[in-house]
């Protein structure tokens, strides 16, 4: 396996390995993102056993213990499972979450103290990269989970957002709604739930020029329409789920 390297938006790097094994023939991309200000910020750490592989891909761009920022969506394996790799290795970086992830799992999983994150909360990187956390329970799973919104790129950190198979380009502006649909039905990966369409549609009104998936190409384009759009899938789910429980329970 290799890491890739691709500038995504101005100052903000994605690092993906391509895993084949993983759903194949397709296979299956794991990508974090290094948004590089005065106070670097990494976001994800990957997999303890992909920290080798991306500690070196990262010192292409930035020497590792310049990072001063280490933050991920929700507690997973590929989110955080190196985080405490990536703080021996930046010695001066914290860790950050959203407040509920830093109560339930951070304060005990990190070898450092934490810093919890309110909704909207903003940290200033310098260098005019300034980024927001933004709390998304249960979208698309997890009750911790969140994204990051950099504010000078107008790029939404997405997390599992819009997850799809295959390796594809490192940035499109082509479909990311199919390919996630297709996605969600092979995985089925979410925590369908009624409030996830307002939780997407309240992202949209950010109107994002960058979408950036942990799992596939990153997106340019309108990615207000492509959250809107999602939303509406994950709509149809929910309605579709509650129907299927109703008829059971008529039925008995």
């Amino acid at each position: 396996m290799e890491t890739r390297i691709d500038e995504i938006a101005d100052g903000i790097y994605r690092l993906s390995t391509f895993v084949p094994d993983i759903a194949p023939p397709a296979g299956f991309t794991f990508n974090q993102f290094l948004v590089v200000g005065d106070a670097p910020l990494m976001f994800h750490t990957g997999l303890r056993k992909m920290f080798g592989l991306n500690r070196d891909a990262l010192a292409r761009i930035i020497a590792p213990e310049q990072l001063r920022w280490i933050a991920y969506g929700h507690f997973e394996a590929d989110e955080c499972g190196a985080l405490n790799d990536w703080l021996a290795a930046a010695p001066q970086a914290t860790a950050a979450q959203g407040a509920t992830g830093v109560m339930v799992s951070l304060n005990d999983f990190a070898d450092r103290p934490p810093r919890p994150l309110a909704n909207g909360e903003v940290l200033d990187l310098g260098g005019g990269k300034r980024v927001r956390f933004i709390d998304t329970p249960h979208t698309p799973h997890g009750w911790d989970a969140g994204v990051l919104y950099e504010e000078s790129t107008g790029t939404l950190l997405c997390g599992d957002l819009f997850t799809q198979l295959g390796k594809g380009p490192a940035l499109t502006t082509g479909d990311i709604v199919g390919p996630a649909i297709a996605g969600e039905d092979v995985f089925h990966y979410s925590s369908l739930n009624p409030d996830m369409g307002a939780t997407l549609r309240s992202l949209a009104e950010l109107s994002p020029r960058t979408l950036a998936l942990m799992h596939g190409p990153s997106f340019a384009g309108d990615g207000a329409a492509a959250l809107r759009a999602l939303a509406d899938n994950y709509d149809g789910r929910v309605t579709s789920a509650l129907k299927e429980v109703m008829s059971d329970r008529v039925a008995a």
